[in-house]
């Protein structure tokens, strides 16, 4: 009898063993839905934005289904890891301080980051160039970084928690800033509006499409911000093989995403796919 239980219960453990396996065939990705116009939510509620829409034509490439489910920012990685989804595309900037803990696809697209002031203030007249990297600043570029430390000074700052752009604030590049941190990028924009932010730091479209879409009188300053704290463009954040054992079945499958969104990622950039969502969303190709 003995016998005959435990072979019963070792069919039904490997029944159920191929059962989540088929379940897995499904790719769950996570978005925000609350970083227009990458990701946002229309007046129905239904997630909408350049990354929801990229994300649906990444999985016709891959040939798989999908959902896209949302979720906050500040547990979008912590999330990732306990493995309520399979990947995050959340204009996630690819960075050396995020690739410890998870890994990602190649760059989709471009996101440069941008202080932004209300019209009228007197940050308006900095005299910067119009972008600068900062993987390797040249001479331009560290001028315009004290041009920013001397304009910040004394004012408060806003910006979304957990962002390169809080990173940046924080690292000393533009001296010791008064840093408001907010849960998320609405939260900004309406502080900065209502006169509660002197300045806020973000990523440069999602102030130009609050402006268009608000009618408020929000005006870029300063440079675009890229490379160094700012990442390596945005790509889609994964597992790392690793954490579950690279020769373990989860392991393989996270190896195995990983793949299929880089194959992906490059044929959707070469059928244009990802300039004409970039175009359509951001009014210019932001694609990479």
């Amino acid at each position: 009898m003995n016998i005959f239980k435990k072979t019963i219960f070792s069919v039904l453990a490997v029944l159920l063993f191929v059962g989540n396996v088929n379940a897995t065939d499904k790719i769950k990705i996570a978005t925000e839905g609350a970083y227009p116009p990458w990701n946002s939510k229309n007046e129905a509620g239904k997630l909408i934005g350049f990354e929801v829409e990229l994300a649906w034509s990444l999985c016709r490439y891959i040939g798989r289904q999908c959902e896209i489910v949302e979720q906050d920012w500040d547990g979008m990685i912590p999330a990732l890891q306990l493995r309520k989804y399979d990947a995050i595309m959340a204009g996630m900037s690819i960075t050396d301080e995020r690739k410890k803990v998870i890994t990602f696809s190649q760059g989709y697209a471009d996101e440069v980051a941008s202080l932004a002031v209300m019209k009228g203030s007197e940050l308006e007249g900095m005299e910067t160039p119009a972008g600068i990297n900062l993987t390797k600043p040249n001479s331009a570029a560290k001028k315009a970084l004290k041009t920013i430390t001397k304009a910040l000074e004394g004012k408060t700052v806003c910006t979304q928690t957990g962002t390169i752009h809080q990173n940046f604030l924080e690292s000393g590049d533009v001296g010791s800033v008064n840093v408001r941190t907010y849960k998320t990028q609405d939260e900004v924009n309406l502080d900065l509006t209502s006169g509660r932010c002197d300045v806020a730091l973000a990523a440069a479209v999602a102030f130009s499409d609050y402006a268009e879409k608000s009618g408020k009188n929000v005006v870029l300053v300063g440079p675009t911000f890229s490379g160094g704290t700012f990442g390596n463009g945005v790509g889609v954040g994964l597992r790392q093989a690793a954490q579950m054992g690279e020769d373990s079945a989860m392991g393989k499958r996270d190896a195995e995403l990983l793949r299929a969104f880089n194959k992906a990622i490059d044929q959707a950039r070469k059928d244009g796919v990802i300039s004409r969502l970039a175009i359509k969303h951001f009014g210019f190709d932001a694609s990479m």
